[in-house]
């Protein structure tokens, strides 16, 4: 199996832009052959909290068809991030469209304090998603919560893949925590983030990979969108910029 995680420069509140962008870099995943490709937190929107409430939308949105047609074609399962609709304010959440398979939503469970006036904690789920290999699902603040990790290793997780929007200095912390859960669980590890403009902060990039021993094999750099492809046969990584 290939996992991929990407880096965007989303367009902040602007989901079609995205939607294509997101494309491209699917494509580059998918040449590389890539079986399963995540996408940084609320990528399709942009970490904007402030713009959530009227951005959430839900797995449904027909905007997002031309995902499960990639999806059914290429054979890859793809995961984006984009606020859905959740009683009062919204959640962040990954959309997961899998080849022939209805669309999955995953949603953040534990939310940052500056999180809390315009979100909403997502339903109590296993976040893992998978065939032969499961796959725990991560939302930025969570990979740094105890709970989630154990959680989803209690639950049978092979490889874990947090999906962020992070600054320099939350790069920092998420790499060296991130480190230590691949070396804890012995599995593979992998963080997909954004470069560009977030709400009040700049997006680091650097989305990395980790092996069982909690080495740091592959990241890319704080500037270039692109994709990072970990082989789990060959222990093989791939990097491509755009």
């Amino acid at each position: 199996m290939k996992i991929c995680v990407a880096q965007t420069r989303p367009i902040k509140g602007d989901i079609q832009s995205n939607i294509e962008n997101h494309k491209k870099l699917i494509d580059l995943a998918a040449a590389n052959g890539a079986d399963i490709v995540i996408f940084p937190e609320l990528s399709l929107t942009g970490y904007e909290p402030a713009l959530a409430k009227v951005l959430a939308t839900n797995q449904s949105d027909r905007r997002f068809d031309d995902f499960q047609k990639i999806a059914d074609a290429s054979q890859i399962t793809i995961g984006v991030g984009v606020p859905t609709r959740s009683g009062a304010l919204p959640c962040i959440s990954m959309v997961i469209f899998q080849p022939s398979q209805a669309r999955q939503t995953y949603s953040k469970q534990y939310l940052h304090a500056d999180e809390e006036p315009f979100f909403s904690s997502g339903p109590s789920a296993t976040g893992l998603m998978g065939d032969k290999t499961n796959i725990a699902l991560a939302i930025c603040y969570e990979l740094s919560v105890p709970k989630h990790a154990q959680k989803a290793f209690a639950n049978g997780a092979d490889v874990y893949v947090a999906s962020v929007a992070k600054s320099a200095r939350g790069v920092e912390q998420a790499v060296k925590r991130l480190a230590e859960i691949a070396q804890t669980y012995s599995v593979p590890v992998f963080m997909s983030n954004c470069i560009g403009p977030s709400d009040d902060f700049e997006s680091a990039g650097k989305t990395s990979v980790w092996n069982r021993e909690g080495l740091l094999i592959g990241q890319l750099n704080e500037t270039n969108e692109g994709v990072l492809i970990f082989d789990m046969d060959t222990q093989q990584v791939i990097e491509e910029v755009m």
